[in-house]
């Protein structure tokens, strides 16, 4: 806690090379920063219209439900799947002497935000088509969208110092958040798979399926279950108590690993 405080107090180094691998990746299109809105776009517009056939669902309520889903499926799976190979990435730093490594996690987590503010625009749209978005969602946004990034924050310094030590593990949590994906209501809907199945118990076990259903709940004028305040409350503190044991032990070891 003491090094991510720190880390918030002095954002100057990860801000900076946040922005300045941004810039340099786009600068030489034509359209810019505009081709990171292009996935979210396609995926919500042009997956949600062919798949909304098959659900039997129409365009207009597929479409959002579709979109908001994968803008913070990959929030989180684009920051994880960056964080197992964060320190190895930034050895050169790190070997220099700048050893506080929250530094690096917040630079990626940081660019998965950025990338999640660039789709604002696509969601909007989606969510004026929806017949069901409520207003009122987007007073509850701010919080369910920090508890998100306080998730992946914890999970963003255990898969890294454990993939500073383990190479493998960038192909693990990968394969993982891939298997992932179809237990987590983007193509399909939470109440199709009832929490009193074995099915939607299952399902349920996945974290992704609660925060994805957190912050698009809300929006689209549906309650959030009980199960997922619980279970997420439980998932933050028993993953920041988790985290701060295996950084406060082995984090020191990251500069020999790498």
């Amino acid at each position: 806690m003491r090094d991510y405080i720190d880390s918030l107090r002095h954002p100057e180094f990860w801000v900076y090379a946040t922005w300045l691998v941004l810039v340099t990746k786009y600068r030489q299109s034509r359209l810019g920063l505009a081709w990171a809105m292009v996935p979210s776009g396609l995926y919500a517009f042009g997956i949600g219209w062919f798949f909304s056939s098959f659900m039997g669902v129409p365009p207009r309520e597929f479409i959002p439900h579709l979109g908001l889903g994968y803008v913070v499926y990959r929030l989180v799976t684009a920051s994880l799947n960056e964080a197992t190979t964060v320190f190895s990435g930034h050895s050169t730093f790190i070997l220099d002497g700048r050893v506080r490594l929250t530094d690096y996690v917040l630079r990626v987590i940081g660019r998965g935000f950025f990338y999640f503010l660039l789709s604002v625009p696509v969601l909007a749209v989606a969510l004026a088509i929806s017949p069901s978005f409520d207003p009122w969602g987007l007073l509850v946004l701010p919080a369910t969208i920090t508890i998100v990034l306080l998730n992946i924050a914890w999970l963003g310094v255990l898969v890294g110092v454990i993939g500073a030590r383990l190479p493998d593990v960038n192909q693990l949590v990968g394969s993982i958040l891939m298997f992932a994906f179809l237990f987590t209501p983007i193509l399909w809907f939470s109440d199709q798979v009832p929490i009193s199945s074995v099915r939607g118990g299952i399902a349920r076990a996945n974290p992704l399926f609660h925060m994805v259903e957190l912050v698009r709940a809300p929006l689209l004028g549906k309650p959030v279950e009980t199960s997922t305040c619980i279970y997420l409350l439980c998932f933050l503190l028993l993953g920041w108590l988790l985290a701060t044991v295996v950084y406060r032990r082995y984090a020191r070891f990251v500069p020999i690993w790498i």
